[in-house]
């Protein structure tokens, strides 16, 4: 005799720092999982006092605090995936890939946030060893734009070769999978680069989005990857659809005035109901 079927929502759990305008952080991660239909949790690293002129105070969460935020939710849910965004020092890291030894979620996405959109430092100098040395080998895929891949790889990032280089360099430095975010080179196509080990390089491309709402779409991209990741898609089809989602954003929001800065994007623009899957016996 058949059991009736029991269902559980699909999860994403991001680790960031807080943005106190919503723009950005795990405000634009929560957003986002909630868009896709996705089940979001949030684990806090950092609270910054921030709007979209710029980051006016950074106070981190002590190291305890965050890994009982963390060991709190998987403890209690199965977690489909897992993003992190600012992690601002060395300890929060630490607690960090600690904690996915742990737990060892099936997906992780890292987005090395160091600079804010208004140009704020957002991880400290002792972090960036750490983050390299001890997430990018955990990792499923790391997000950096072409200012955090040129610092992650000591080259200049002028082109496509260019880019084709720094995967190179950050595939030595342990990582599985590297999306370079490009909107930083010239030109009228946005174009971003996904290298898979032993896999051709994948090249998305959009049209630039004329806007100054462009607050927390690294954040908003990579916790989009997650999300589709969450329901059950490849990561290559992920970053396609997070993709789609970031554009169909920057589109929907490009003429609001949302303060006097680099304003968010307009993360509800086509909210998908909460999805549900079957919890397999």
């Amino acid at each position: 005799m058949r059991t009736k079927e029991q269902y559980r929502y699909p999860t994403a759990l991001t680790i960031a720092g807080s943005d106190s305008c919503g723009g950005a952080g795990i405000q634009a991660d929560l957003k986002t999982f909630s868009a896709l239909g996705v089940y979001g949790m949030s684990a806090i690293t950092s609270i910054t006092a921030q709007n979209t002129l710029g980051v006016r105070g950074i106070q981190p969460i002590l190291p305890e605090i965050l890994k009982g935020q963390i060991d709190a939710v998987f403890e209690d849910f199965t977690i489909d995936a897992v993003k992190t965004g600012m992690l601002y020092n060395k300890a929060a890291i630490q607690v960090v890939a600690a904690a996915l030894d742990q737990y060892r979620p099936k997906w992780i996405i890292v987005d090395p946030v160091m600079i804010s959109t208004s140009g704020s430092r957002l991880l400290q100098d002792d972090a960036i060893e750490a983050m390299v040395d001890l997430l990018f080998p955990r990792t499923t895929l790391i997000t950096p734009n072409i200012p955090e891949a040129e610092f992650l790889t000591g080259i200049q990032i002028h082109s496509i070769k260019d880019m084709d280089e720094a995967a190179q360099l950050l595939f030595a430095k342990g990582c599985q999978a590297v999306l370079i975010k490009g909107g930083h080179l010239e030109g009228e196509q946005r174009i971003d680069r996904l290298y898979q080990l032993n896999q051709p390089a994948v090249t998305f491309q959009a049209e630039t989005v004329q806007t100054v709402n462009t607050h927390g779409t690294g954040c908003t991209l990579s916790s989009a990857i997650a999300a589709s990741l969450a329901l059950g898609h490849s990561l290559t089809e992920s970053v396609r659809l997070a993709k789609e989602y970031v554009q169909k954003g920057l589109l929907a929001g490009a003429d609001v005035t949302a303060g006097h800065g680099h304003g968010p994007m307009n993360h509800l623009f086509d909210p998908k109901p909460l999805q549900k899957r079957v919890i397999e016996s």
